[in-house]
């Protein structure tokens, strides 16, 4: 992020440092977004959301219109009120598209979200929307500082899918919901198969696939297993298993 270096007049300084009540009428653009930012940077953020919003409001299309976009959704993330920063960077990345700035709003647009994705147990949408922008942001600044950061939030949330789907096939397996069990433990192989329950997900299908007779599904699953997890653990049982069936048919 380029971030501009504005000058700061004397006597607005000497002002604000000795009034807690700023008349800020008279400010011209800069002069308005220094005084704002002393707020943010002495962490007093309460003002500081006011103040962005109404320097956004009053200086659209300055100089410093995108710093002031950026730093409102930056204040609203420093007061854990991620949907509002997550609007606030959305607004810079959709209006000012030319600003230095888009780079790091799209990084915490993402972080945002990522900010709001809850334990598996519960609803992940925000878990999906994170992964988006993070991806996203891969795709459009991929010489980032901060690609590989995001690249290890990806696997993060995308292992809180994967768990959320196994553990709803695990409950269904105990209930003996069978096929419910299996198309879960699928989705789990295919859509997270680079997840660590992914091995676990199709090594779980394929028992019980044998359990209900399925063995060409299972002699199928089999071999996509061996394939892809030739070193797990259970890759000898199911070579065992895998010539019994051949032997059988």
């Amino acid at each position: 992020m380029t971030k501009k270096l504005l000058l700061i007049p004397i006597a607005a300084l000497m002002l604000w440092n000795c009034s807690s009540t700023v008349d800020t009428s008279q400010f011209n653009s800069e002069e308005f977004y220094n005084y704002t930012m002393e707020l943010y940077n002495n962490e007093d953020y309460e003002k500081a959301v006011q103040e962005f919003q109404a320097l956004v409001l009053q200086f659209p299309g300055s100089a410093v219109s995108d710093d002031a976009q950026y730093y409102l959704g930056m204040t609203y993330f420093k007061r854990e009120q991620f949907l509002l920063a997550a609007y606030e960077y959305s607004k810079l990345i959709r209006n000012i598209p030319a600003s230095p700035f888009v780079a790091d709003a799209q990084f915490m647009l993402a972080e945002s979200y990522y900010q709001l994705s809850p334990p598996y147990q519960l609803d992940q949408a925000y878990t999906k929307k994170s992964i988006e922008e993070f991806q996203a942001f891969i795709d459009f600044f991929p010489a980032n500082t901060k690609v590989e950061e995001a690249s290890r939030k990806i696997v993060e949330l995308t292992e809180k899918l994967a768990e959320k789907e196994y553990r709803a096939a695990l409950i269904y397996e105990r209930m003996e919901y069978d096929k419910a069990a299996i198309k879960y433990y699928q989705n789990v192989a295919e859509i997270y198969h680079d997840t660590k329950f992914a091995p676990i997900a199709l090594y779980n299908k394929i028992q019980l696939e044998l359990k209900r007779e399925m063995k060409k599904e299972a002699i199928a699953d089999i071999s996509i297993f061996l394939n892809r997890y030739n070193e797990n653990e259970n890759a000898g049982k199911l070579r065992d298993i895998e010539a019994e069936l051949t032997k059988e048919n």
